[in-house]
């Protein structure tokens, strides 16, 4: 298997390369780093089958649709995303085969309504997205956020996966690539809830300002990231 964890500074966001017997697929590529994904494609002589998005970011813009015209790449969102240009829409327990890699999807809805987390059993790894962060939760207070539908996501969906699966988010502000999921239970200051009520009302309190990009983000991401 190849595994490649990038960053872009601007958003500080995560993307994610996962490879195996010549098949690639990438989770939450940026459009500003497109060059870059195809250089490392080509090098590493990997033919990309998938560019995912782990929900409609409001961030920064997303490198599907210029994936798509350049490899020929299928394009996945998870539903009920809006993104119509996408080549496909998948559900809760589909599974994405990479050569011999199977990641399974896993509806993860409340940071939006389209949220999406990836599970590779088989390496003991989670993309996370935007739903579980190092230290933290994804926003629930635009974009149809639920944090009564995060805390399900969260205790129903990944914190029922085994302790010592790796977590790998998002986004990290602090310098963080990877935590565990037995980690998170423990010393994640918003999981530390004894029911979804609580959880809800720390989300309510957070009062965070909107992202810089997310008037241009949204609906370029709708557009599958065409400006």
């Amino acid at each position: 298997m190849i595994f490649e964890q990038l960053f872009d500074d601007s958003s500080s966001t995560y993307t994610y390369l996962l490879a195996s017997e010549g098949q690639a697929a990438l989770i939450d590529p940026v459009r500003e780093h497109l060059d870059d994904y195809l250089a490392r494609l080509e090098q590493q002589e990997l033919s990309l089958r998938y560019a995912i998005d782990t929900h409609t970011h409001a961030d920064h813009i997303t490198a599907l649709g210029e994936l798509r015209d350049a490899t020929g790449c299928e394009t996945i969102v998870g539903h009920p995303s809006q993104m119509a240009c996408a080549s496909r829409q998948i559900n809760d327990g589909d599974v994405l085969h990479i050569g011999e890699l199977a990641l399974a999807a896993l509806a993860t809805p409340g940071h939006t309504n389209d949220s999406y987390s990836f599970h590779l059993a088989q390496e003991q790894m989670l993309f996370s997205g935007d739903t579980l962060l190092i230290g933290g939760t994804g926003r629930t207070d635009f974009q149809q956020g639920d944090a009564i539908a995060q805390y399900h996501s969260l205790f129903d969906v990944l914190l029922a996966l085994p302790a010592a699966t790796r977590v790998y988010p998002g986004h990290d502000y602090a310098g963080n690539k990877v935590s565990s999921i037995g980690m998170e239970r423990h010393s994640n200051p918003r999981l530390q809830v004894s029911s979804a009520e609580d959880y809800a009302a720390i989300m309510a309190e957070l009062k965070l300002d909107n992202p810089k990009l997310m008037d241009i983000a949204i609906p370029a991401n709708l557009s599958c990231g065409k400006l």
